[in-house]
């Protein structure tokens, strides 16, 4: 997670430069501001996601084992 992080943080930086010399206005930075915000979402999406059990580790490296077949009603 640290590293989505650093990267938000470096999109931040980059965004306020370029503001800083485009103007705030300007279409480069419009995209910059993007850019960060697809990050900051996809780092929230991370936070949501719940950890796989173990047993779903093991499901999923062994999905033809007994503990692990399907069966429909």
């Amino acid at each position: 997670m640290n590293n989505i992080n650093e990267l938000i943080e470096k999109e931040l930086e980059e965004a306020r430069t370029v503001c800083d010399i485009s103007g705030a206005n300007s279409k480069e930075c419009a995209a910059a501001w993007d850019a960060v915000e697809e990050l900051q979402a996809e780092a929230s999406h991370k936070k949501q996601e719940k950890p796989k059990t173990s047993f779903q580790v093991y499901c999923d490296d062994n999905p033809d084992a007994a503990e692990c077949r399907l069966y429909e009603d």
